[in-house]
């Protein structure tokens, strides 16, 4: 990703193409009107943008277009962590962790995971 930073509307329109694989305006508007309404045109000018950026690919080798995520989900994650780690916590990762784990409730099963996460990242070092 050339450092591209996404759109609340864009991160919106890239994770239905992460979680359906390359789609049409129609299929990812239909998807988005799932969780709340949204024009078919404000879709298509979103992915047109979203094209013109880089942040997607457009085949038009037929009648519909179809539209693909130019990067992969973990890819555009990091890059926004970094810069959200950056830019509100002085790129501290404790900070956020406990920020985090402090605003949120967190499930046990949850818990496990992170207290599993930190040993395997101890037993690295």
């Amino acid at each position: 990703m050339d450092k591209i930073k996404p759109t609340e509307s864009e991160l919106e329109v890239l994770q239905v193409l992460w979680d359906l694989g390359p789609s049409s305006v129609r299929e990812v508007n239909e998807f988005l009107n799932g969780k709340r309404e949204i024009g078919y045109t404000t879709t298509l000018k979103i992915m047109q943008i979203m094209a013109e950026k880089g942040l997607v690919t457009r085949d038009t080798s037929k009648r519909t277009h179809i539209y693909s995520a130019s990067t992969k989900q973990g890819e555009t994650q990091s890059f926004l962590l970094s810069e959200f780690l950056q830019s509100a916590f002085q790129g501290s990762a404790k900070k956020l962790v406990l920020q985090a784990l402090g605003n949120h409730s967190t499930t046990k099963a949850e818990l496990e995971e992170i207290k599993s996460l930190i040993e395997k990242l101890e037993n690295e070092e």
